[in-house]
């Protein structure tokens, strides 16, 4: 009999009634569109296909590395996004920065040193 895997929400909370957004299963279990929403509108911002793209983008990257490292999310996103323009392209998404800013709308703790105007971001 096959068992079905849990996910981290599940496993820090068994018994919680879990609403995952099928778009977004590695997305923090307090998290959701709307709030994301409702930061971007804050920033003056809405968001778009390319913009959720990011955040499932970041979400996944969360998921698979326990403490990221700002460099290598940074890089990674350069890579993800590579053929519409990398970085250039992710920071005309997200002006305070692909990694400070996307974090925030993902409902993560962006790495530390990501708020570095010099690095990651331009805010």
């Amino acid at each position: 009999m096959a068992t079905k895997t849990q996910t981290m929400g599940e496993i820090l909370n068994p018994g919680a009634i879990s609403a995952v957004d099928p778009d977004f299963p590695q997305a923090p279990i307090d998290w959701n569109r709307s709030i994301a929403e409702e930061t971007a509108r804050h920033d003056g911002l809405e968001l778009t296909a390319d913009h959720w793209r990011t955040l499932q983008a970041l979400q996944a990257y969360f998921a698979r590395h326990e403490r990221p490292n700002v460099r290598e999310l940074h890089d990674a996103l350069d890579e993800a996004f590579h053929i519409q323009g990398g970085l250039k392209y992710l920071y005309g998404l997200f002006p305070g920065g692909p990694v400070a800013q996307g974090c925030r709308f993902a409902g993560l703790t962006a790495p530390s040193g990501a708020a570095d105007k010099s690095f990651g971001s331009v805010q």
